[in-house]
């Protein structure tokens, strides 16, 4: 009694098993979701609650500057010192005049960094911008 087959010759596997090819590709889709999320830089703040809905506006025109308790800057999540960011300031809204600079500032940070942001803003020219908050309930 044989245990194998008949066939003395060797056979050549002609098909490839796309298997190991498909638990790799589902594998590498779970880390790419799962760290995507993560690898957005933003500050963690609490901003301080109160103020009116948000009027219609042409999100083109806006540029949002966040303030960490620590004096961190970020323009649009991009890391980067008051000096740089008034300068990159100035020289969007002398190409787009109607730049509106939404600040956003953790509501137990100190209010020097605030003031410092709006003044370049104002020594820039910028006149309108927009003090977030969370919504009252």
């Amino acid at each position: 009694m044989r245990r194998f087959s008949q066939r003395s010759y060797l056979v050549t596997l002609s098909e490839i098993n796309i298997t190991p090819l498909l638990d790799l590709a589902f594998v590498l889709l779970i880390i790419f979701v799962i760290t995507t999320p993560l690898l957005e830089q933003s500050i963690n703040l609490k901003l301080p609650t109160g103020g009116r809905p948000d009027q219609h506006v042409d999100k083109r025109n806006v540029r949002t500057v966040e303030v960490s308790t620590t004096g961190v800057y970020l323009l649009d999540k991009q890391r980067m010192g008051l000096e740089q960011l008034t300068a990159r300031l100035a020289a969007e809204f002398r190409s787009n005049p109607n730049l509106i600079v939404y600040i956003r500032a953790d509501q137990d940070g100190p209010y020097k960094n605030v003031a410092l942001l709006i003044d370049g803003c104002q020594r820039s020219g910028i006149t309108r911008y927009s003090l977030r908050t969370e919504p009252t309930k």
